[in-house]
């Protein structure tokens, strides 16, 4: 017993070292923050970080893992904001990996812009040190289920497994090793989107503000604006008043806007108190950043065009499925280039028009 007694103490020392090195690394691989969600098995990278100023990031997707939403970095002193957490966990955590390479300081602050599903889906990847901000509104819809249950998700998402179908027939059927490799490739990515968008846990967040909120990181000041109802009824805007950027979420984005949950000409009201900010630069939700806000105007002019003509096919007594038909918006093409036709698609912004024509919406 008296010379078993030092090895039954050197024994528990170990097992002691064991547990406290090896203990925390075992319940950090455990928790949200560190666990590497399903639909991570891309060809890196996923993002692009386009350099806009000292500190500030404009990422836009590559292409190699869909994120669908763009984001903005902003380093602080000793930390990151990062504006939108994209599609999915995957999504998130591709940018939250590929950052690093572009800066140590770990995110401490995200900002979802809206509430919609392709802006606040990757939410669920961090960990409790990080604070999630936005509007009341967008914990609200969050919390309710409707970032998941939504017309615009199941346009821009629903079809995905059938796309899958259809790509594993063409593979199948191919003979060409060229279109062989293309095919696979479109199919690897169709797949992890689809893995990661069923990953999705809707997490809300968990600090909001109703009109704005602003922080101090070092020399930096960022502020989060809420402006009035535009594209949802609880859109945010990041301002940072000194480098004479905005990021806009889906307020603006390079082409023309989502209006399925819009407040129509509400959100002319809202673009034009954008316009009185002092800026040079507009980081969108999607697309390229601007210095051209003349694209502002732009954007303005559609949204009235728009409902004008709304306007016009609700008193006519028009279905609105044969008014967002019919609706001629071509008149714009010169700024959105990508109008080409006779009607608009997707049709959720008519029948949103219909809806507050109705007085449903309020």
């Amino acid at each position: 017993m008296t010379r078993q007694r030092p090895l039954l103490l050197l024994t528990i020392a170990a097992c002691g070292l064991i547990a406290l090195f090896f203990g925390p690394v075992a319940a950090r691989q455990g928790s949200p923050a560190d666990t590497r969600p399903p639909g991570t098995n891309y060809k890196a990278p996923a993002w692009t970080f386009n350099k806009i100023t000292d500190g500030v990031y404009h990422a836009v997707g590559t292409g190699s893992l869909v994120v669908m939403s763009n984001a903005t970095i902003i380093e602080g002193d000793r930390d990151v904001l990062v504006v939108d957490s994209q599609v999915s966990p995957a999504g998130a955590w591709a940018l939250r990996e590929e950052l690093k390479a572009i800066t140590p300081k770990p995110i401490r602050w995200v900002v979802n812009s809206h509430y919609h599903f392709d802006h606040a889906h990757g939410n669920q990847i961090y960990g409790p040190e990080v604070e999630i901000i936005g509007h009341e509104f967008a914990r609200q819809q969050i919390l309710a289920g409707k970032s998941q249950d939504s017309p615009a998700r199941e346009f821009y998402v629903g079809g995905v497994p059938a796309q899958i179908t259809e790509l594993e027939t063409r593979l199948a059927a191919v003979t060409n090793d060229k279109t062989r490799t293309t095919i696979q490739s479109q199919l690897d990515i169709q797949r992890n989107h689809l893995a990661s968008t069923n990953a999705v846990k809707p997490t809300p967040p968990t600090m909001t503000l109703t009109e704005t909120l602003t922080l101090h990181r070092g020399g930096r000041e960022i502020r989060i604006l809420f402006l009035g109802r535009g594209h949802t009824a609880g859109d945010v805007v990041v301002y940072l008043p000194k480098e004479r950027i905005v990021a806009t979420g889906d307020l603006m984005v390079n082409g023309t806007s989502y209006m399925g949950d819009a407040f129509i000409m509400e959100w002319v009201d809202t673009i034009a108190a954008i316009k009185k900010l002092d800026i040079g630069t507009v980081l969108p939700g999607h697309g390229a950043a601007f210095t051209d806000l003349a694209k502002l105007d732009h954007w303005q002019a559609y949204l009235r065009d728009f409902w004008t003509q709304a306007q016009k096919f609700h008193k006519a007594g028009t279905p609105w499925e044969e008014a967002a038909k019919q609706v001629d918006l071509r008149g714009n093409a010169v700024n959105f280039p990508a109008i080409r036709t006779v009607g608009i698609t997707p049709n959720h912004g008519m029948r949103r028009a219909y809806e507050m024509l109705d007085g449903r919406v309020k």
